[in-house]
């Protein structure tokens, strides 16, 4: 049970300054943690810009603790992804009011809307893999960032049109820009900072969602219709602003964490032969499993995190104060043995016929919290990964595998995920 008590004990954890510790967080954010998990034990307390004073956990049983304890005791960060995304973004809400936007936003990621999605997905996907030269290397992920982009876009606002054109130009800059901003301490004062060319992107993404609310069809089926159609409890609607910040927390969180996941796949998968080999029978569990193990091995988020709301939090172990963070680190649970038997070896198998516990298993999150569009992107992550085993033959490669590479928020192949394919004729490999 979570008790509330006065006396404060927090973890231990390096004593050096803020800005040393910054420092170190950003040239060594893997190996790092790992090394203060080493010293330290599975949980201790850091400083570091952003994020201040705050308490890193691993352990299964205090994390699950944290997922499941109410807002009245741990909710939303003060500094979040809203400072990018808008106000009314998911990323900034907190308690009743977090809890009533996403049960609006939950319906059209689920059931069979997220069935109908899945032929979208399948055209972009089959759109952009007609453009893949055979047997030379190339990166996939601009591809994966093209069919993931393409999907969310059609997903929110139906039929492509001028607007869509605009969007598909507009957002991936604006996301690789916010992304950055999103993790460092830059304030939005000074003339020549960069906030202030994200600031008239986002004005050019208000103008141009502006023009697609007014011509939208309200009786649609898109992500779009239904917020103008949606209802609170009191019959009210969703202000221009809400929708246009959830449209753009949708379009941004479906589209570069699902396409950097994808790439990833590609890299493993090139030097994993024997799986390969095992996955082009048509195995959807085995796939399945794979995109799980993906996920495991390579989360493209670091951390998940919470925000003490009251004095004496007793978390497991140790009682936080009012205002400390909880940081709850991703690589760090999905590395350990005990959590995952051999857990640097890639070895999907180890989800066939099992789901993993999702309090162990985070690279959505957990929680009230977790990823809303879960579903969505790994409905996107098999149908692309099943049409990619269909159309090509994927060659093996022994080459090490490729470095982590922060492009900001998250963390991608360093070499983009490259792939050397050769098509398949209908009668078997070409």
């Amino acid at each position: 049970m979570t008790t509330m008590t006065s006396a404060v004990t927090l973890p231990p954890g390096p004593t050096a300054p803020r800005a040393v510790q910054g420092a170190y967080a950003l040239t060594q954010p893997l190996r790092g943690m790992r090394r203060l998990k080493a010293r330290y034990g599975s949980a201790f307390t850091v400083n570091v810009p952003i994020f201040g004073n705050a308490v890193v956990l691993s352990d299964p049983a205090e994390i699950k603790q944290l997922f499941t304890s109410g807002p009245d005791l741990v909710d939303n960060l003060e500094v979040n992804l809203g400072r990018v995304l808008g106000p009314h973004s998911m990323f900034a809400l907190s308690g009743d009011e977090h809890k009533r936007q996403r049960k609006l936003l939950v319906p059209p990621f689920h059931g069979k809307r997220l069935a109908a999605y899945e032929k979208i997905v399948e055209e972009e996907t089959l759109r952009e893999f007609a453009t893949w030269p055979e047997g030379t290397a190339f990166a996939t992920l601009p591809s994966m960032m093209r069919i993931t982009l393409n999907a969310i876009l059609r997903a929110v606002f139906g039929a492509e049109g001028a607007e869509f054109a605009e969007l598909r130009e507009l957002l991936p800059p604006f996301v690789t820009l916010g992304s950055r901003l999103a993790v460092a301490p830059i304030p939005k004062k000074g003339r020549f900072n960069p906030w202030r060319r994200f600031e008239r992107m986002r004005r050019e993404y208000d103008a141009i969602v502006d023009r697609l609310i007014a011509k939208a069809d309200p009786d649609g089926d898109d992500v779009l219709a239904m917020l103008l159609q949606t209802r609170y409890d009191d019959g009210s609607g969703l202000g221009r602003d809400e929708i246009c910040d959830q449209l753009l927390t949708l379009l941004t969180a479906g589209h570069e964490t699902t396409a950097t996941t994808l790439a990833w796949a590609v890299e493993r998968l090139r030097r994993h032969p024997a799986l390969l080999a095992e996955l082009r029978t048509d195995d959807d569990k085995l796939l399945d499993a794979t995109i799980l193990e993906v996920q495991r091995t390579r989360p493209v988020i670091d951390l998940t995190a919470r925000q003490v709301k009251q004095d004496g939090f007793r978390l497991g172990r140790w009682t936080l104060p009012r205002g400390y963070n909880v940081l709850v680190s991703i690589a760090l649970i999905h590395d350990d043995d005990a959590v995952f038997p051999h857990a640097a070896t890639f070895d999907p198998h180890r989800f066939a016929g099992a789901r993993p516990d999702l309090y162990q298993w985070i690279p959505f999150g957990g929680g009230t919290r977790r990823c809303l569009g879960a579903a969505f992107a790994t409905m996107e992550m098999a149908v692309v990964l099943r049409t990619l085993l269909r159309q090509f033959t994927l060659v093996p490669t022994t080459e090490p595998g490729e470095r982590r590479h922060s492009r900001g928020v998250a963390y991608a192949p360093a070499k983009g995920g490259r792939a050397v394919v050769r098509r398949r004729s209908t009668g078997g490999d070409a």
